[in-house]
């Protein structure tokens, strides 16, 4: 649960900074497809999450229809790895709403192994939740709601960081790193449709699909970020929104990486040899100026 569950509107955006856009969601039953859909309803859009567990879709879209002030929130069961599947979700949309304006490839997932140990089969599933799903909806929904004679759209496709490797997950380090690439080919050509793509690269959350990780991996990513912390998913799901606004046209083709710095460094922070002994980095004391 976020430190904003209760919360009838955003902390950062104006209330009905995004009414009038109608938003689908990828995996939004859970973690931080769940959060990001909350903000943008609490935002005033009209959302669809999507998934392949009606009960966890219908107990998410619930819980956030519940927060007062909330734009409108509905749910629809389906398999983003399958065309007629991704074809069948965003025409519900567009027969539900009569528009799609911003879609957000959210749904991903991964396991933890060493590499040489991941099976084809293994690494096959990864790559088509991840880049296939992400291609499947992106396609469809500039051919069905975007291309010519639509009025342009946003895609915002959710990635990780950090970008100089994932021990442990290389297949799903392989696999978002496919998803930039595509992300800023995709920019660039669909551009003069008016169509605008970007990505976000998100670090180490504090979320329910943390938990299915080992405790020593959940600790580690924490001693891993500079920040000092995880992050919270309501800080994912406030980039998310602003994405979707009006300025996030100006990202066309970018990765906007979230994720405390954890992309500059690699191994635990503070490094050794360079705590004291409370586990905090010394300051250099220094003269006064004069």
């Amino acid at each position: 649960m976020s430190a904003t569950e209760g919360q009838s509107s955003s902390q950062i955006f104006a209330r009905g900074a995004l009414a009038g856009l109608s938003v689908l969601v990828t995996g939004g039953g859970t973690g931080l497809g769940r959060e990001t859909a909350l903000e943008l309803a609490r935002c005033g859009a009209s959302v669809t999450i999507t998934g392949r567990r009606p009960e966890v879709l219908e107990q998410a879209a619930a819980s956030i229809v519940g927060v007062a002030g909330a734009g409108s929130v509905t749910w629809s069961a389906g398999d983003v790895r399958e065309p007629d599947d991704a074809a069948r979700l965003v025409g519900e949309v567009l027969e539900r709403e009569d528009r799609l304006d911003v879609l957000v490839n959210n749904a991903g997932g991964q396991y933890f192994s060493p590499a040489e140990l991941i099976a084809a089969k293994g690494w096959r599933a990864v790559w088509r939740l991840n880049v296939e799903g992400m291609l499947n909806m992106a396609e469809t929904a500039f051919r069905l709601a975007f291309s010519p004679g639509g009025a342009g759209g946003r895609v915002i496709n959710v990635t990780l960081s950090p970008h100089h490797g994932m021990p442990g997950m290389a297949h799903s380090g392989s696999a978002r790193a496919a998803v930039e690439a595509l992300t800023a080919e995709m920019a660039l050509r669909w551009k003069r449709h008016g169509v605008r793509v970007c990505a976000v690269a998100a670090g180490h959350f504090d979320t329910e699909v943390l938990s299915k990780y080992p405790a020593s991996v959940r600790a580690g990513s924490a001693r891993s970020v500079p920040l000092g912390r995880l992050g919270r998913p309501e800080e994912h799901a406030w980039l998310v929104a602003l994405l979707a606004s009006p300025l996030g046209a100006a990202f066309n083709g970018s990765t906007v990486t979230l994720d405390g710095a954890r992309d500059n460094w690699f191994g635990p922070w503070p490094p050794p040899g360079m705590a004291d002994e409370s586990g905090g980095v010394p300051v250099e004391e220094r003269r006064g100026g004069g």
